[in-house]
């Protein structure tokens, strides 16, 4: 964990230098993944810490930025982009929840042009303007040099506003022209296809984009019901009015036939004449379109399938081991740098000792490297018959790399511990995470203030933050800590004191212990003493505890040393008493709900502690006795069950609504 509120400042700093590097000056210093993995990172911290919120934000934008030199158009109806999915079981999933809300549908499945979404705007058959998406509400008048594009005619027999959206590509050919001549004048060569239509599209002299060889394919009718009933009539309508329309899609009627297609385009993906970078799912009917309607960034009646991740070779240079607050020690791979989708490797978890051992992962090792979700670098197999002849098999440390002491390994689990309460790595990991937000909530103590406080002797147990505030001078000669930090910081740790019971027990970071688990704990035994004195048998009968549970908690109270930190935290006047939080009737009121697949308004434990003030059950499982399956984006196989056994289904946008109408988002 880092210090959350400069990761945030660092990363929208970041992020928006990318996308004026990409969108504007079209010299990418990243590959597309890196800026995914960093925006995926961005959007997470957001999400978990909504009092960082800032409207300017980039992840409050659907696409890249507007660039300078063009004037600036507001869409009249938002370009939005779409959600993705990965395999054919997401595939199936994403049918399950079409048929589920609206029935039997047909998909046109398409090609995803790898260029750069355009719209343009025709009146009374005449063209007017094209518009490139930019952030998704305003965009970049381009009209000079799209006219220069030959496919697309400048008249068209129609009356009256046509509005159609599509996606400026180079071809291949014309991309393989524009770099050999680059590379002949000595000028730097574009990094692929996409970038080097984006560079010409936005070339302020129309000349130069007229000789880059640009093409465009049009796919989207926006008021298409005005004109046809399907989407396939929509792309019809297109072609007859004369806007070249990609002829490589078909109509499927469920998930086996959507795979197949997508199977035939994959086979043949590398001799098209274009790029290509996955596969885009449509309901055709659009009256099932709109009854399906849209969340606050994708249509939800249609979603992207992005091939899978690119492969390649190199060599592990190195295995070593980090440790973690619990003293999890977790084993790394150094490789030999290697490029995997445009992005620079070196580095791949190695998970435990047992993923070791089963792919027999060695040192100078060739292997075979992708990127899990096209973002976590991933070893899939090791190529033995690469193995030089001295290799010898990887030994697990027997002690911890950062302090010395012997590791353990528990019986029934495959990861080590390091189990020395005092080993540096553990003790700045165990301190940042009782400052979570989940957990105390203290602003500004986060990993790096942490470490740093840590390395100035300043912060050695998690009671020592409550000391702080008298150690002004020294607090503030660390880097960035001014008088303003230093009593903002002081301000923090005193008012997390009073947060209950429940978000200290979170934050002790107990064993198998998460925030649900602790306010359950909290629940039952209000004020800590009685926790404290409880036995595993009384701690075993909560609802949903089980012996794994109930034993660690036992275990951690019956260390001596874990007692002498709760005294330490009644004496710094931490509350340690249990706050019930209110309740508020609802549609949720003595319900059971499970949660599954990703919110993207708010963590998984808030939503969990907002359905008990609604005095809903929350439950990890889907059974007959579940009441509502709440879902959002990758729902997995929860989903599938919930559907299988007729339970009710709620998606993300509902739940919000519902909350909103109970006033229940305001008051909280």
């Amino acid at each position: 964990m880092s210090d959350v509120r400069e990761r945030i400042e660092t990363l929208r700093r970041l992020l928006e230098k990318y996308n004026l590097e990409y969108y504007r000056d079209n010299k990418p210093s990243v590959p597309d993944a890196e800026y995914d993995r960093l925006m995926n990172e961005l959007k997470a911290l957001e999400e978990s810490h909504p009092e960082f919120d800032d409207p300017n934000s980039v992840t409050h934008r659907v696409g890249g930025a507007v660039a300078e030199g063009f004037v600036k158009i507001v869409h009249e109806r938002n370009m939005l982009s779409l959600g993705n999915v990965y395999n054919y079981d997401e595939i199936v999933r994403f049918d399950r929840r079409i048929v589920n809300e609206v029935g039997p549908v047909e998909y046109v499945v398409e090609m995803k042009i790898d260029g750069l979404a355009m719209r343009m705007l025709f009146q009374n058959g005449n063209f007017i303007q094209a518009v490139t998406r930019g952030d998704g509400v305003v965009g970049e008048d381009v009209s000079m040099n799209v006219r220069t594009i030959r496919s697309i005619p400048m008249h068209v027999d129609f009356d009256g506003e046509l509005d159609i959206r599509g996606e400026v590509y180079m071809p291949r050919d014309s991309f393989r022209r524009l770099n050999a001549a680059r590379n002949a004048a000595g000028e730097e060569p574009f990094a692929n296809p996409r970038n080097a239509a984006a560079g010409s599209i936005r070339q302020l002299d129309s000349s130069v984009a007229a000789s880059r060889g640009l093409d465009a394919y049009w796919y989207h009718l926006p008021n298409a019901t005005d004109y046809v009933q399907t989407h396939e009539e929509s792309l019809q309508l297109l072609e007859k009015l004369g806007f070249r329309v990609n002829p490589d899609r078909r109509l499927c009627h469920n998930a086996d036939e959507i795979w197949r297609f997508i199977q035939e385009v994959a086979a043949a993906r590398d001799s098209l004449p274009f790029d290509i970078d996955g596969m885009v799912i449509k309901v055709n009917d659009l009256a099932k379109q709109q009854l399906l309607g849209y969340t606050a960034k994708y249509p939800k009646w249609a979603t992207a399938y992005k091939f899978p991740a690119e492969e390649v070779v190199t060599e592990v240079k190195d295995i070593f081991c980090t440790v973690g607050r619990t003293g999890r020690v977790t084993p790394n791979a150094r490789f030999r740098p290697v490029e995997i989708a445009q992005t620079n490797v070196e580095y791949a978890t190695l998970h435990n000792c047992d993923y070791i051992i089963n792919k027999d992962i060695r040192v100078g090792d060739s292997v075979v490297v992708h990127k899990a979700g096209d973002i976590i670098p991933e070893v899939v197999r090791v190529i033995p018959e690469r193995r030089p002849e001295d290799s010898v098999p990887y030994m697990f440390p027997e002690v911890c790399p950062i302090c010395g002491m012997p590791l353990h390994r528990f019986e029934g689990e495959a990861d080590y511990y390091c189990l020395n309460s005092e080993c540096p790595a553990r003790v700045v990991e165990s301190i940042a995470h009782y400052a979570s937000r989940d957990a105390m909530n203290i602003e500004g103590l986060g990993e790096k203030k942490v470490e740093m406080l840590h390395q100035a002797g300043l912060l050695n147990r998690i009671e020592d933050i409550y000391n702080l505030k008298y150690y002004p001078e020294e607090v503030m000669a660390l880097d960035k800590m001014g008088r303003k930090s230093f009593d903002n910081l002081v301000e923090a740790i005193e008012k997390s004191k009073d947060n209950g019971l429940d978000k200290v027990l979170f934050g002790l970071g107990i064993k198998h212990i998460g925030a649900k688990a602790a306010r359950v704990l909290a629940e039952n035994y209000p004020d800590i003493d009685q926790l404290m004195q409880a036995d595993q048998d009384r701690i075993r009968s909560i609802p949903d505890f089980g012996d794994v549970m109930a034993d660690s908690v036992v275990q951690f109270f019956a260390d001596e040393q874990n007692v002498e930190f709760i005294n330490a935290l009644k004496k710094a006047g931490v509350s340690l008493l249990y706050k019930a939080r209110a309740n508020y009737a609802s549609i949720f009121t003595g319900k059971t709900v499970v949660l599954t697949g990703t919110l993207s308004t708010m963590t998984r434990s808030q939503a969990e502690e907002t359905l008990t003030q609604l005095q809903a059950k929350v439950t990890g499982s889907v059974s007959r006795a579940t009441d509502i399956v709440i879902y959002g984006e990758s729902a997995g196989s929860k989903y599938d069950k919930a559907l299988k056994l007729g339970v009710q289904l709620m998606d993300e946008d509902s739940f919000n609504a519902e909350l909103q109408r109970l006033g229940f988002l305001n008051k909280s």
